[in-house]
């Protein structure tokens, strides 16, 4: 009983027969296919050079498939068994689609080179491990095949992505980047950083107890995250604007205004008051000065002015904080 409730559901790839084998192979190029004209739908509206890449990368896997099928014809007939990756144990295994919708440019190509250098090191691997002449054969010359394909991946960027192309595309995808991941993460991070020093800064010099300036800052930090992650994704579906998933963008700028406020509260932690209050004063510091790269570094800000913006303006509202709570 013990045995069955442990016994694992995926083949050992070194029980398949040379049948099973060349069926696998067969289902794995043509998934790889499916994945490659998923890419290619994915990126027409915004890079129709490289979408075209991914069309022949699949137009490619299709015919190794077709080779492969005559081969399985020649050797076991027209039935193929029902064999996939998610059979066997330890064979490399594909995202599902909905894993794989509105991916970056580079982590889209990055995944297509990483399918094939998958296939390659699976194939000579298991080539090391068969002792029959014929299979051994048969894998070393889809593991060629599988190189041949990298090869092939390179040739049609060249053809169809030109180094122009591709810069452009790459200016796109950061400019994507910038609007669905920055803007928002960074407005939430000057919020949640600026915002929260009054009541914060306020409540330790009023009440002079680090738990309740703690407890203060907490519910403050992540009231507002809560609060800023709900309006970015409320105000605009980013069909219009371009600005990407409006979950992608609310979950930024919620998580960096908690993160903002959080900097500044945890010293509060710290039992005695004048400690907590230097750390916390040592951190909103570094908040600003982070705030300050980021512009300059995404949006294009002058360092200075920069500088000049959120320091100031994060002293102002510091010195506010701690002048209400010595009132």
């Amino acid at each position: 009983m013990l045995t069955r409730l442990f016994a694992s559901s995926k083949r050992c790839f070194d029980s398949l027969s040379e049948e099973e084998i060349l069926a696998l192979a067969i289902a794995s190029e043509e998934e790889d296919a499916r994945i490659y004209l998923a890419y290619a739908d994915s990126l027409r509206a915004q890079y129709p050079a490289s979408a075209k890449v991914f069309e022949d990368m699949a137009e490619v896997e299709q015919t190794h498939k077709n080779v492969l099928i005559e081969m399985f014809r020649s050797r076991f007939g027209e039935r193929i068994p029902l064999i996939r990756r998610e059979h066997v144990r330890g064979f490399y295994e594909r995202k599902p689609d909905w894993l794989r919708k509105n991916l970056p440019l580079d982590t889209v190509r990055e995944q297509a080179e990483a399918m094939e250098q998958q296939a390659v090191r699976f194939y000579q691997e298991a080539t090391k491990r068969v002792s029959d002449a014929s299979t051994r054969k048969l894998l070393g010359d889809l593991a060629l095949a599988e190189q041949g394909h990298e090869d092939i991946a390179h040739m049609l960027s060249d053809k169809h992505v030109s180094e122009d192309t591709k810069g452009e595309e790459d200016e796109t995808a950061r400019r994507q980047f910038i609007l669905t991941y920055v803007q928002p993460g960074l407005a939430g991070l000057m919020d949640g950083s600026v915002s929260t020093l009054a009541p914060i800064f306020a409540a330790a010099f009023a009440t002079g107890d680090t738990w309740s300036t703690f407890l203060i800052g907490l519910s403050a930090s992540v009231g507002a995250g809560i609060s800023m992650g709900f309006t970015e994704a409320a105000h605009d579906d980013g069909k219009i604007s371009g600005r990407g998933s409006p979950l992608k963008r609310g979950l930024a700028s919620g998580i960096m205004t908690a993160l903002g406020g959080l900097g500044h509260t945890l010293p509060y932690l710290i039992p005695h008051f004048w400690t907590a209050t230097i750390v916390a004063a040592i951190v909103v510091f570094f908040e600003l000065w982070a705030i300050a790269f980021i512009q300059n570094r995404y949006m294009e800000t002058p360092f200075l002015r920069a500088v000049f913006q959120v320091v100031l303006g994060g002293s102002l509202v510091l010195a506010a904080g701690i002048l209400i709570g010595n009132g």
